[in-house]
C-alpha cells in the first residue's frame, strides 16, 4: 500500500504540473502560433531527456515513438495551446475532468482492464465536483477553445492507454523522450508551413517556454507514463482532476479571484473523488505465504531442513 502511494504521489506531479500550463501559456506564450508554441514546448523536453537516458529507439519503437509523438505531443500540444489561448485558465482545463470515463473506458477496450466500481465512482463524484466549481455562468465561454480542450482529451486518452499498451521492453524515460522528440520534429515542419517565421520572444515568453518544457512537460510526462506502468488506469485518470483544481486554485493565489461557496463544495467533491478512486488496500487473504521449500545445502549439496522462505 506504501508504495502505491508513492506512485499515486509521483503521478500526481503530473496533472498539477499541467494544470499550471494553462495559466502560463495564456498570460506569457506569443498568441495566434500554436504550432510553434507547442514545438518549443516538446523539442528541448524531449533532447534534454533523450541527453539523460541515452538511449536510441529500438525495433518497433521507432513508428511506436512515432506513432505516439503525434498523438501525445503534436497534435495534444497544438490543441492544448490553443484551448489555452482562448479560454480561462479554469476552464481550458475543465473539460479535462472526463478524461478519468474515457480513459477508463479506452483502457477496457485496448488493454481489456476492466473499471473498478470504486474508479467509476470516484470519476462521478470528482466530475460533479468539477462542474460545481467552473459551471458558475460567470464567464463567456468559446466554441472553439471548448472543442479544441475536448479534442485534446480524447486524443490524450487514447494515446496514454496505447503507451501503456507497448511499454514492456523500453526504460520509461527513454520512451518519454522519444515520443516528445519526435512529436517536436512533426511539429517543426509544420510550424514552418502553416505559420511562417517563429514569433519574436521576449524575456518571459522565453521563462515561460523554459517553464513549460521543463516542468509541464520533461518533468510532468515522465511522473505520468511512470505511473500509468505503475498504477491502473483508473486511478491515473482520477488523478488527472487535480488538473482544473490546480487551474481553480492559481486564479485565487496569483489573479486574487475569491472561490465561493459553491466551488469550495465542488473543490472537495474532487479530492473525494480521487480520494475514492485510490488504489486497493491488499486484503489478507491477498496476502500468501510463500511456501515451505527445501533449501540445498551450500556446502554438501544436500538438502537442508525445511525453512520459510524470506
Amino acid at each position: 500500500m506504501e508504495a502505491n502511494l508513492r506512485w499515486v504521489a509521483v503521478t500526481a506531479v503530473a496533472p498539477v504540473a499541467w494544470g499550471t500550463n494553462y495559466f502560463v501559456t495564456r498570460e506569457f506564450l506569443p498568441a495566434d502560433h500554436p504550432l510553434y508554441g507547442a514545438a518549443c514546448r516538446a523539442l528541448p523536453a524531449g533532447l534534454l531527456l533523450l541527453a539523460l537516458c541515452r538511449q536510441r529507439p529500438r525495433g518497433a519503437w521507432w513508428w511506436r515513438s512515432a506513432a505516439l509523438g503525434l498523438l501525445n505531443v503534436s497534435v495534444f500540444f497544438v490543441l492544448v495551446y490553443t484551448a489555452s489561448q482562448t479560454l480561462p485558465t479554469s476552464l481550458a482545463s475543465a473539460v479535462m475532468a472526463v478524461s478519468p470515463l474515457t480513459m477508463m473506458l479506452v483502457a477496457w477496450l485496448l488493454i481489456s482492464e476492466r473499471p473498478r466500481t470504486t474508479h467509476l465512482a470516484g470519476a462521478g463524484v470528482g466530475l460533479a465536483g468539477v462542474c460545481l466549481m467552473l459551471l458558475t455562468g460567470a464567464e463567456q465561454v468559446s466554441v472553439g477553445g471548448v472543442a479544441a480542450s475536448a479534442a485534446a482529451m480524447l486524443v490524450s486518452s487514447f494515446g496514454y492507454i496505447l503507451a501503456r499498451r507497448w511499454s514492456d521492453g523500453a526504460d520509461v524515460l527513454a520512451s518519454t523522450a522519444w515520443q516528445l522528440t519526435a512529436g517536436g520534429l512533426l511539429l517543426l515542419p509544420a510550424a514552418a508551413i502553416a505559420e511562417g517565421a517563429p514569433p519574436p520572444l521576449s524575456a518571459p515568453a522565453l521563462l515561460g517556454f523554459a517553464y513549460v518544457a521543463l516542468v509541464a512537460t520533461a518533468l510532468a510526462f515522465t511522473a505520468w507514463f511512470t505511473g500509468l506502468r505503475r498504477l491502473p488506469a483508473g486511478t491515473v485518470g482520477l488523478l488527472g482532476l487535480l488538473n482544473p483544481v490546480t487551474g481553480v486554485l492559481l486564479g485565487v493565489v496569483i489573479a486574487a479571484e475569491s472561490l465561493t461557496l459553491q466551488q469550495l463544495g465542488g473543490l472537495a467533491l474532487v479530492l473525494a473523488g480521487v480520494v475514492l478512486g485510490r488504489p486497493a488496500r491488499a486484503g489478507r487473504r491477498g496476502r500468501r505465504r510463500p511456501p515451505l521449500r527445501p533449501a540445498a545445502d551450500d556446502r554438501t549439496g544436500r538438502e537442508a531442513p525445511l525453512r520459510t522462505a524470506p
